[in-house]
């Protein structure tokens, strides 16, 4: 084999770690790989959590810390037949009784469960050995652990393919202590999409870590109905890791009188134990929610300082005061008020009437065919709406014939393990109450996604 390799055996045995096993790797990997060994007797024993576990010399250079330990194992047998050697990480010790090598491993990681170091050992056999989401985490420590480098981009590639409201947390924690970036960056993005719409619904929302939740805050890519949906999901937040023993999601009415019952004197986000949440509340754009009702259910529960309702709502008094314009609005990316629809494999058309500084609009979403969908919003007036009264009740009514709105239409969805994001640019777009500048520009896509995540994002600039 070294003949093979062009690799100097007499060197390589003084200087195990300095050995590129990569060239072993692949010359095991071409030759015996899948190759039955049940003909040839183990060669190599383990010793690992207090087991013994029969190797064969071809697959346990899949491994570099095991080729490392066998190398210097092969050395001391040259040197010192009778001697036990020390070697870190695992002691090695040659019998001169039994012909087979024996090294030691010692395994600090409690992530790392015989049954998953097994499977891990599995692998060094057979391809693609499945393994359970339960054993995911164990397995992969593993692979750290033996510096086995395809069983470990292998449990990547599954952790990223199997993101759920109870993986997400451990995932990502995985991938932050690995340094896999393209793992917590899955996790960032699948959370980005189900923040709102999935953990949002679920008890498992308490478990995401405050950093992850911080940077999905700040994306501009996350998905939200609305403001006041997202505002509802980060209370709900806070209310579960306060409330450490809750084991179901509690109905929105429990959580505000939770809320409610701190003492008055001063709001929740000035108290010590609400202080260090201040940067996640700071990411929410609270200028997005104008519903008179919404906004006094902000005031009701003492939640936010009082200097930040006030800025509120003296922008709103100035946007209605001056027709909707939003002059505090600059930038589209960071500041637009965004809406959300979510077009799932049963929809055909799916819609939403959005009401703001009284104008109305509807937002849509149409499939065409298998594969083709349309995204779009058009102005209508407030006499058009269906129940009229129920979205105009705490609502004004703009009597202005155009409006002028810088908006942009944004979907995205997960296929083959791949996030596709279609977008339009950002349009400047005055809105009239006639056909065809009643409409916006729609946003046409070509997908096998579902379901698709469509957001839609606009200021109203001074006109």
């Amino acid at each position: 084999m070294c003949k093979t390799l062009s690799i100097d055996f007499d060197e390589a045995l003084k200087n195990p770690d300095r050995l590129s096993v990569s060239k072993i790797q692949q010359f095991f990997s071409e030759n015996f790989k899948n190759k039955a060994t049940q003909s040839g007797e183990a060669d190599v024993i383990l010793e690992c959590l207090g087991f013994k576990w029969e190797l064969h010399q071809p697959q346990l250079f899949q491994s570099e810390t095991l080729a490392k330990l066998y190398l210097a194992a092969l050395m001391q047998r040259t040197q010192s037949p009778t001697r036990e050697l020390d070697h870190s990480p695992g002691k090695i010790k040659e019998r001169p009784s039994v012909k087979k090598i024996i090294i030691s491993l010692k395994v600090n990681d409690p992530a790392v469960s015989r049954v998953a170091f097994a499977l891990a050992l599995k692998n060094l056999y057979m391809n693609e050995v499945e393994v359970k989401v339960d054993d995911m985490l164990g397995v992969l420590a593993s692979a750290h652990i033996l510096q086995f480098s395809h069983l470990f981009q292998r449990c990547v590639i599954m952790m990223m393919n199997g993101l759920t409201p109870s993986t997400i947390k451990n995932f990502y924690l995985a991938g932050c202590k690995y340094k896999e970036e393209q793992l917590t960056t899955a996790c960032e993005k699948w959370l980005e999409m189900n923040l709102v719409p999935l953990m949002g619904t679920q008890i498992h929302l308490r478990q995401i870590p405050q950093d992850l939740l911080h940077k999905v805050l700040r994306s501009p890519s996350l998905f939200t109905f609305s403001e006041f949906h997202l505002l509802k999901t980060l209370l709900l937040w806070v209310y579960l890791q306060l409330n450490t023993k809750l084991q179901v999601i509690p109905i929105h009415e429990t959580m505000l009188a939770f809320f409610k019952s701190f003492p008055k004197k001063c709001c929740f986000l000035d108290r010590d134990i609400g202080q260090s949440w201040t940067p996640l509340f700071l990411c929410l754009r609270l200028h997005g929610i104008t519903s008179g009702r919404d906004l006094e259910e902000l005031r009701h529960i003492n939640f936010f300082p009082e200097s930040w309702l006030v800025r509120v709502t003296a922008n709103h008094y100035h946007a209605l005061e001056s027709g909707g314009d939003m002059v505090h609005l600059k930038d589209l990316t960071t500041q637009a008020v965004r809406f959300g629809l979510l077009f799932t494999q049963e929809s055909t058309t799916c819609s939403k009437i959005i009401s703001i500084y009284g104008f109305f609009f509807e937002i849509r979403g149409n499939k065409h065919g298998t594969t083709s969908y349309s995204f779009s919003m058009q102005r209508i007036r407030h006499t058009d709406l269906e129940c009229p009264s129920m979205v105009c009740e705490h609502s004004a009514i703009s009597l202005r014939a155009e409006r002028l709105m810088k908006y942009e239409i944004r979907a995205q969805t997960l296929v083959d393990g791949r996030w596709q994001e279609f977008r339009t640019n950002q349009i400047t777009q005055k809105f009239g109450l006639l056909r065809p500048c009643c409409k916006s520009h729609a946003l046409k896509i070509q997908t096998v996604g579902t379901p698709i995540y469509v957001s839609f994002a606009f200021i109203f600039p001074v006109s």
